[in-house]
């Protein structure tokens, strides 16, 4: 094996680590940070190579060992930082001013880009999977301590508020050490919505008009808004009981009132910044107008017209504010005044101020400075804030449009119909303007909770406008009567309207996440689209979404296969939607971890089909992604640039292989990836007590009893891999080092490849395998299975246990070799040097905490009560995934 080179540490992790230390020992005791120093020593010479010494786990008692856990979380949640602060976990090192650059070189003009993003939509949607371990006031300090290092690199000894800056570097971290990492109750769904909201508010409202104008710089002129934000939180139901019609008024009602404090913010500062007098300058008869019904007859501001126009728009949007937010806002209006019949009025008004100030001074005026950056926000977020999409399990639908069509005569039992027969009386009702509820009828309680959430829905649209919701996501999509269903329930409150031209304020969107589903959504979609009043709703809208799911398919089919048939669907569908005339726009709905989509965004995008982005894209960001991609402004900037600019890339760079050598490689990657799937399903779904040697070698059970999330860890009460969620699935593997999702068949598949010279030429020059590999090879240095090994120690029967983690471990020396051969390497990470030592760095860390798991979970299971064990578990956990950072 060959050696590996000496790790060069960031100098900001030996920094904080320091100080880390020097808190432990003032705030914990000597002892403590004496123990801990010998254990985190132990095993960094351990993992150096030298002589082995005892790390002395044992010599902890319980008070200690939890001490000791949350130590090193907190080191690895530092670590963390100085790794974003240094763009270790950048998602690309391309601009969008060098993506320009490219494109130029390659013969594409400003006026094609331009064209392009004039029709273009990238979303990241935000959502509630609960894989964030870290509760809202530890990433506080977190961010805090951010904000801080970036002083220091400035070089400044003081913070704004005259603190001296290292004390106020120390005073966070001892803050942190003082702070309880664990949430004692579970969330609820306003919870997650606060949260999300804290990002929103402080993160992508500012940021958002800002990357806008570094785009206006580059391209010479101003584009649309193309980059919005969406969420999932309040609307998602798959699975949660706990969100209700009152969750998604909530996050309504808490994205109006945050996005409108904005800009009331930013209008009381504009009206200070705006002194210009009539006396001084020629002044526009609008922006006159404005002046004289603002209703300020102050003769302090008699002659600085635009200061009184300023002030009536104050007064009209506090009054929207009132109407929208059913409170007044926190700084009062000057004077009553009608509310704004929506943000585009509100927009009107900011342009003639604009278009004034443009006449009186040029765009320098006009569209830079705040004035600017607020035209930029209403045109991005409007009052809404965040498009949320609605999401339901297709039985869901089925059982509620069931229950209405037997309430209403129509049908007694609808779910034993065929799949013709379900079309034909669910287009029928679509054509028919009646509602199928009726007032005298008694429904169940699902059907009660669905169509209440409808109900919300339709009176969103009315307060907030019709962006605020505009898709809704089916889940488990395998027919056409599964989008049928959902425009029926969409009738019964009015959001989708019968007529020659049918008209449906609410997109259903399917969301295929089998690997069968992904290898039949284009003949479902083909039907769909061949319906007459599918292609008149299609005609006034112009494109369709569909949501491709990495997560399931992932635990149907294995790492490979779900990234193959992934490529394989979305390839597929473009010739489906082009021969329909429909602009095809794909939803990604992808995970932190690889098992579930992770990875760089950015060369995800990017090695995507030709012919499948074509400029419009949504990807969803979870859990403890949110916080590393968008946790600050800075990273939050690079991260939504690499989005839209791997978008750019994707549509209209030239294909990355000649079309000969892709069909070669295809046809390949499909031998490859069925001899994977096999393996995969083999292991997971044919091995004889599979099952129970997962839930007792991982912490399934006990990440089950975390507080990170409003949902429960199964759809269903059932022990089966397929009702297990993605989430636990994934995350207790991770927690057991052995990230199975993530490579687990594909070792065997690429043994199995005869032809070495064809695979290494594919790894080369292929970017869509290249980007699969990268990506599981650094799942594979991040497992351990002499670690793992120590878990099946949990299992109650030896003999399968033997016999199961041999298949594993033999399984995952296969694909490190695979790995190995066919990207030309002598070790894995050795063409990533800087991801390399990040996980080398981290790896003497988790260790110990593995270990300390180990015997806390052997006592648990054993019987014993002390509360301290079940809190040392969760601990770390927490620890653990913060180590590893995507593990969920």
């Amino acid at each position: 094996m060959t050696s590996q080179p000496p790790i060069r540490q960031n100098p900001d992790i030996r920094y904080l680590g320091k100080i880390l230390g020097d808190v432990i020992r003032e705030h914990g005791s000597a002892r403590l940070f004496e123990r801990t120093e010998h254990i985190r020593s132990a095993s960094v010479a351990r993992h150096r190579g030298d002589e082995p010494v005892d790390l002395e786990l044992e010599d902890l008692d319980l008070d200690e060992t939890l001490d000791f856990v949350r130590g090193f979380g907190l080191f690895s949640m530092l670590a963390n930082l100085a790794e974003d602060r240094d763009g270790v976990m950048a998602d690309s090192e391309v601009s969008f001013a060098d993506a320009l650059t490219d494109l130029s070189g390659q013969g594409v003009d400003r006026a094609q880009v331009r064209d392009m993003l004039d029709e273009a939509l990238v979303v990241p949607v935000l959502t509630a999977h609960p894989t964030e371990v870290r509760r809202k006031s530890v990433i506080d300090h977190r961010t805090r301590i951010a904000e801080l290092m970036a002083m220091r690199d400035a070089g400044r000894n003081r913070t704004p508020e005259g603190d001296d800056l290292e004390d106020a570097i120390v005073r966070q971290i001892a803050l942190l050490w003082r702070t309880r990492p664990l949430r004692r109750e579970r969330l609820f769904v306003t919870d997650e919505v606060e949260n999300a909201i804290a990002f929103m508010r402080e993160v992508f409202v500012p940021v958002l008009p800002g990357l806008y104008r570094s785009w206006e710089d580059a391209l010479g002129e101003r584009p649309a808004s193309f980059l919005r934000l969406g969420s999932w939180i309040g609307g998602d139901r798959d699975g949660n009981p706990y969100v209700t019609a009152d969750s998604l008024r909530y996050a309504q009602a808490r994205a109006a009132e945050t996005v409108i404090e904005h800009y009331l913010d930013e209008l009381h500062a504009l009206g200070a910044e705006l002194s210009i007098s009539s006396e001084l300058a020629e002044i526009d008869p609008e922006v006159a107008r404005l002046a004289e019904t603002s209703g300020d007859a102050s003769a302090h501001r008699n002659d600085e017209p635009y200061r009184r126009a300023i002030v009536g728009i104050y007064n009209r949007l506090a009054a929207s504010f009132e109407t929208l937010v059913g409170k007044p806002p926190p700084r009062a209006a000057l004077f009553r005044a009608d509310p704004y019949a929506g943000p585009r009025e509100f927009q009107d008004d900011l342009r003639i101020v604009a278009r004034a100030l443009a006449d009186l001074g040029g765009e320098t005026l006009a569209s830079q400075g705040s004035l600017g950056r607020l035209i930029r926000a209403v045109r991005t977020f409007g009052f809404h804030l965040a498009t949320i999409d609605l999401r339901q399990n297709s039985a869901v639908h089925e059982r509620v449009v069931a229950e209405l069509f037997a309430g209403a005569g129509v049908t007694a039992d609808y779910g034993a119909l065929e799949e013709a027969e379900r079309i034909d009386i669910l287009r029928r009702e679509l054509a028919s303007p009646r509602p199928l509820r009726s007032p005298w009828t008694r429904y169940s309680d699902e059907t009660e909770k669905e169509l209440a959430i409808l109900s919300a829905a339709a009176e969103a649209h009315s307060v907030y406008g019709p962006d605020c919701i505009t898709q809704y996501i089916v889940s488990m999509a395998e027919t056409v009567s599964d989008l049928l269903e959902v425009h029926i329930l969409l009738k019964e409150v009015g959001l989708y309207r019968p007529g020659p031209v049918p008209e449906a304020d609410i997109m259903a969107v399917p969301l295929f996440e089998t690997i069968g589903d992904l290898k039949s959504a284009p003949h479902v979609m083909r039907d769909f689209f061949g319906l007459s009043e599918i292609a008149g709703l299609l005609s006034k809208r112009g494109f369709q979404e569909v949501m491709i799911g990495y997560s399931d398919s992932n635990k149907d089919g294995g790492y490979l296969t779900s990234s193959w048939m992934l490529a394989k669907a979305s390839e597929a569908l473009a010739p489906v939607f082009a021969e329909a005339g429909v602009r095809m726009q794909l939803f990604h709905g992808r995970g932190g971890s690889v098992g579930r989509g992770g990875g760089s965004a950015f060369q995800a995008i990017r090695t995507q089909p030709a012919n499948t982005v074509n400029g419009r894209i949504r990807i969803t960001e979870q859990g403890e992604v949110i916080a590393a991609k968008f946790g600050t402004s800075e990273s939050a900037a690079i991260n939504l640039e690499a989005m839209v600019t791997a978008a750019m890339l994707a549509t209209l760079e030239p294909a990355a292989i000649p079309s000969a050598d892709y069909a070669r490689f295809s046809s390949a990657l499909d031998r490859i990836s069925a001899d994977a799937m096999a393996a995969y399903r083999g292991l997971v779904y044919e091995t004889p007590d599979f099952v129970r040697f997962f839930r007792q070698m991982t912490p399934i059970a006990e990440i089950a009893a975390l507080k990170i999330g409003s949902r429960p860890a199964s759809r269903k009460s059932s022990d089966r891999i397929e009702d297990l969620r993605a989430i636990p699935w994934v995350f207790s593997w991770s927690q057991a080092r052995v990230m199975l999702p993530g490579w687990y068949g594909v070792g065997s598949a690429l043994a199995g490849f005869e032809d070495k010279v064809l695979l290494r030429e594919m790894a080369d020059q292929w970017p869509f395998l290249g980007n699969a590999l990268a990506n599981m090879e650094m799942v594979l240095a991040k497992s351990d299975m002499a670690i793992a090994e120590r878990y099946c120690e949990l299992v109650s029967d030896r003999a399968a246990a033997r016999d199961i983690f041999g298949s594993i471990k033999g399984e995952w020396q296969r694909t490190h070799d695979g790995l190995l051969d066919a990207t030309g390497q002598t070790r894995l990470l050795e063409n990533s040097p800087k991801l390399d030592a990040s996980i080398r760095l981290r790896l003497p860390y988790i260790e110990p905490l593995n270990l300390l798991q180990i015997e806390l979970l052997k006592r648990h299971r054993a019987g014993e009560e002390d509360d301290r064990i079940a809190e040392g578990i969760q601990l770390s956990i927490n620890a653990i995934a913060t180590a590893l950072r995507n593990s969920g």
